[in-house]
């Protein structure tokens, strides 16, 4: 069944997901709907997805539906304060996934959309902190590669080098 999702990342994500939080449940996706909402419903979940708001002007919105877990699926290396919108967040579970840092890869910057731009490029530890110091404690974590089929350095490093990282956390109680 994962095989004929549209790529490798949203495979692993959704296998991810399934692992750390069993279906049925509610989930609050930061971002747009998106494909990947849909793969959701079709997995058992309910999904309310934000309606494209910048999370760092209005870290709020995260609090306005009572939900199993939120999921943010390549949403922080967005943000320019992250922090803000973790913190806010008052469901007792977070599924995340970032794309790691590529020592060969600049940062990914669109030139014509200016919301598809990473103002960072994590290193897994650097999440990590961001987390605990965000009130979070890191249950389960898990890199996979993303592959392209190019030839050239870069595409063999991609073989190999892990791409993306996919954290499951619990709210800490105060």
């Amino acid at each position: 069944m994962y095989n004929q999702l549209p790529s490798k990342r949203y495979a692993h994500t959704i296998e991810f997901l399934l692992k750390v939080l069993p279906s049925p449940a509610t989930i609050l996706d930061l971002g747009i709907r998106n494909p990947f909402s849909e793969i959701m419903e079709k997995h058992g979940y309910t999904v309310i997805n934000t309606n494209g708001e910048d999370l760092d002007l209005l870290p709020e919105i995260v609090k306005e539906h009572k939900v199993d877990a939120v999921t943010a699926f390549e949403i922080f290396e967005h943000l320019l304060a992250p922090f803000n919108v973790l913190s806010a967040i008052e469901s007792p579970k977070l599924i995340a996934t970032i794309p790691l840092n590529l020592w060969f890869a600049k940062a990914y910057q669109s030139k014509t959309d200016k919301w598809d731009r990473h103002y960072h490029e994590f290193e897994d530890w650097q999440f990590d902190w961001l987390l605990e110091k965000s009130n979070w404690n890191i249950k389960e974590t898990e890199k996979w590669t993303s592959p392209i089929n190019q030839i050239g350095f870069r595409p063999i490093l991609r073989k190999y080098t892990p791409r993306y990282y996919a954290v499951y956390a619990e709210k800490n109680v105060r």
